[in-house]
């Protein structure tokens, strides 16, 4: 996702306590599992704003394994929600369920341009995503929000693991998409777990660093922006 970080006062500590509340209960429905079967149609999701209070989501779909393009849509509209930093997915949410329910095709799995469970109360906005409709998700993202990590190797395909600096915990992996450029952090959303996120997002890669379902929405996202100006 590509977050505008407005300046401003401090938050609402009403309303941070209210989200945090929200992403609590969130977090006790995300459910980490295997797909049921071999996805046929995997989608990507990529948001932006255009203007400090406007949001773009774009949903593009694509066929599994051979990535050919099935369908695109976005929704754009006003934003909702002040900035909170940890709760961006409050502010993009609503819109990207709009995009979803344009879409014509329903895909068996969701790649998302942001975090999945690596996120400091383990509800990125793949997560988030993916409980609201309760669809498989996982998250592809360009920079970490949290955890501690080995630099992997150098060559594209190289893995490490993202583990909680406190606990342990494995949440998420870092992955190496292309020789010699910065990794990716891979994180399971809901209804779908490491293994087969990591797998997905290596199976999408065409070259480029990002996965093609993400890829591609952040192309199509620059294109629709012209049709809202």
């Amino acid at each position: 996702m590509a977050y505008f970080r407005p300046p401003g006062p401090p938050p609402d500590p009403a309303l941070v306590r209210s989200l945090t509340a929200q992403q609590n209960e969130l977090r006790q429905r995300v459910r980490a599992e295997p797909l049921a079967h071999e996805p046929r149609l995997i989608a990507g999701c990529d948001s932006s704003f255009p203007t400090p209070d406007t949001i773009l989501s774009v949903f593009v779909v694509l066929k599994f394994p051979s990535l050919e393009l099935v369908e695109k849509v976005y929704s754009y509209g006003p934003v909702t929600m002040p900035y909170v930093p940890g709760f961006l997915s409050f502010r993009e949410a609503p819109n990207v369920v709009q995009a979803f329910a344009k879409l014509t095709h329903r895909p068996d799995v969701v790649m998302v341009d942001g975090h999945g469970i690596a996120h400091p109360r383990r509800v990125g906005i793949a997560a988030h995503l993916g409980v609201l409709l309760d669809m498989p998700t996982f998250g592809v993202a360009k920079q970490k929000l949290t955890g501690t990590y080995q630099e992997p190797g150098p060559t594209k395909g190289s893995l490490s693991p993202l583990h909680d600096a406190k606990t342990g915990e494995l949440i998420g992996e870092v992955v190496r998409s292309k020789d010699n450029v910065l990794p990716l952090f891979v994180s399971p959303g809901h209804r779908c777990d490491q293994a087969t996120a990591t797998r997905l997002a290596l199976a999408c890669l065409r070259g480029y660093k990002l996965p093609e379902p993400t890829r591609l929405a952040d192309h199509w996202a620059e294109k629709f922006k012209v049709e809202v100006r």
